[in-house]
C-alpha cells in the first residue's frame, strides 16, 4: 500500500512540475530575472532601459530572461559590481568584451561572443542641436574617411587586428597654432574603442579618429575625461562641445531614443559593434 501511495505521489508531482518533457523548466529559465550591468546611457534612465532592452530582445528572438538593468558610470565599477554579485552579467560591445577577457581570466562570454549579434549599435558623435556647423564639419570628415578607406584602415588597425592582451597604443593629436579648439568629452573607459591611460594619455580607436579630425579640419582638439553618466550634462552645460561616444541602433525599427534626445543632434555613424554579455566563469 505504501508503494502504491508513493508511486501515485510521484505521478502527481510529474504532472504538476512538467518533468515529463522539461518544457516548464525551460519556461522558468526564460522568465527568471537576470541583473544586468550596463554603462550609463546618454539619455535613458535604468527603468526606461529595462523596457527598451527587454522589448528589443523579444523582437530579435534573443530574450532568454527578463533583464533588470543597473547602470555604472565606468567600466571598473561595473567589473566590481559583477565580482561582488550585485549583477549577474554585464553588457558590453564585442570589441570591449574581448579586451576584458584577454586581460582578466575571471570572465567568459554568456553563451558566446555572437550570442547577441543581432543587437548592434552605430557609434556617433553627439553635439548640441544649435551647433549645426560643428555637426556639418564632423559629418564631412567621417564621410571623407569612409570614402578614401582611412576609416576602414583605422578599424582594422585598432579594432580587428589589435592585440587585446596589450594596452591600446598612445596616439598623438596634432595642434595648430591660433586655430579654434573643439572640446571632446571622452569616457576613456572602453578599451580598445575609447581609452585614456592611468597617466592621462589618450589612446585607442576613438583617439585615432580624433587625430584625423584635427588634421582634416585644421582645428585643435581638447580631450576632457568624463564619466559616462556625466556626458549629457557636460554637453548641455557647454563644458564640452562633443560627446564621444553616442549610439543609435543599427536596426532602424528599434527604438531610436536610447541615446537621442530633442536637445542633441548626432553625426553620421563612424563605427558599428554588436552587444555581448559577460559573466564570471562557472
Amino acid at each position: 500500500m505504501k508503494k502504491i501511495f508513493m508511486a501515485a505521489l510521484l505521478l502527481v508531482t510529474m504532472i504538476f512540475t512538467g518533468c515529463g518533457d522539461g518544457s516548464d523548466k525551460k519556461d522558468a529559465a526564460q522568465d527568471s530575472e537576470v541583473k544586468l550591468g550596463m554603462i550609463t546611457h546618454l539619455n535613458a534612465n535604468e527603468r526606461t532601459m529595462d523596457e527598451i532592452y527587454n522589448k528589443v530582445l523579444e523582437k530579435t528572438k534573443l530574450k532568454l530572461s527578463a533583464y533588470k538593468i543597473t547602470y555604472y558610470d565606468n567600466l571598473n565599477s561595473m567589473e566590481m559590481g559583477i565580482e561582488s554579485g550585485s549583477v549577474d552579467q554585464i553588457s558590453l560591445y564585442i570589441s570591449v568584451a574581448k579586451y576584458i577577457i584577454a586581460n582578466n581570466d575571471k570572465f567568459e562570454f554568456f553563451g558566446n561572443e555572437q550570442a547577441f549579434k543581432d543587437l548592434s549599435d552605430s557609434f556617433c558623435f553627439a553635439v548640441r542641436k544649435e551647433d549645426t556647423a560643428l555637426k556639418a564639419d564632423l559629418d564631412k570628415v567621417i564621410g571623407e574617411m569612409k570614402a578614401d578607406g582611412s576609416l576602414d584602415k583605422l578599424v582594422k588597425e585598432y579594432i580587428t587586428d589589435v592585440d587585446n592582451g596589450q594596452a591600446p597604443p598612445a596616439i598623438e593629436i596634432p595642434t595648430t597654432d591660433g586655430a579654434d579648439t573643439i572640446k571632446f568629452g571622452v569616457t576613456g573607459d572602453l578599451p580598445p574603442l575609447d581609452y585614456v591611460s592611468a597617466e592621462g594619455t589618450p589612446a585607442g580607436f576613438n583617439t585615432a579618429i580624433l587625430s584625423e579630425i584635427a588634421k582634416r579640419l585644421g582645428k585643435n582638439i581638447e580631450i576632457i575625461d568624463i564619466d559616462s553618466g556625466a556626458r549629457a550634462s557636460a554637453l548641455a552645460s557647454k563644458n564640452i562641445d562633443v560627446v564621444f561616444w553616442a549610439i543609435l541602433p543599427v536596426d532602424t525599427e528599434r527604438p531610436p531614443y536610447i541615446d537621442k534626445s530633442d536637445s542633441v543632434e548626432f553625426s553620421i555613424p563612424y563605427f558599428q559593434d554588436a552587444v555581448a554579455h559577460l559573466q564570471l566563469k562557472k
